[in-house]
């Protein structure tokens, strides 16, 4: 019988952003798991430079004018990376965040790496409870009973992380859900 991939550290991040463009963010939230438990949390808004659209306001809670008084992507990077390239990326709707991020590193010429490998919290649930009636983040929380402030970065990073220890507890072999992104592609490459 194989040996289940089970990561020993993994960061579960989330980012908001300020329009239907969903190429800059307006927040990230990042949560790092060592070892089972969450050892590392970071939440930010994020200045986008971009327009924000009505919805993504009301959805968020997040302003142009409390995005304006933040850092924009290019000046958080230095402090985001050593972070992202820490471990394996875990994301609530993955591709969608793989995207933003990957557009954002577009956006401000910045080069981190060409693929990043990433698992999606929103599979997992699928393949761990097939009989919930969706997967979404809000449903999936309180079904296990884990803290949400839902579309809030660092809640939700945080949510995200404490789904993926779940998942492990229940014996779920990441590696059937682990996909690589194509940065400069923005795509993700098939398996």
């Amino acid at each position: 019988m194989a040996e289940l991939y089970r990561p020993d550290r993994f960061v579960a991040f989330d980012v908001e952003t300020p329009n239907s463009a969903n190429d800059r963010m307006s927040a990230i939230g990042i949560a790092v798991v060592e070892n089972g438990a969450v050892t590392e949390e970071f939440s930010t808004l994020v200045d986008p430079e971009e327009h924000f659209d009505w919805f993504n306001v009301q959805l968020t809670g997040i302003t142009p004018a409390m995005a304006a008084e933040a850092p924009n992507f290019a000046e958080l990077w230095p402090v985001l990376e050593p972070y992202l390239s820490s471990g394996l990326l875990i994301a609530h709707n993955a591709s969608f965040d793989m995207g933003v991020l990957a557009k954002c590193l577009a956006a401000y010429d910045i080069l981190w790496k060409p693929t990043a490998e990433y698992a999606c919290t929103v599979r997992m649930g699928r393949a761990c409870f097939p009989g919930f009636p969706n997967h979404k983040l809000n449903t999936m929380c309180d079904h296990l009973g884990i803290e949400l402030d839902h579309h809030r970065a660092g809640s939700d990073s945080r949510a995200c992380a404490e789904l993926m220890i779940r998942y492990l507890d229940r014996g779920m072999d990441v590696a059937r859900f682990c996909r690589t992104y194509d940065m400069t592609r923005l795509r993700t490459l098939s398996r």
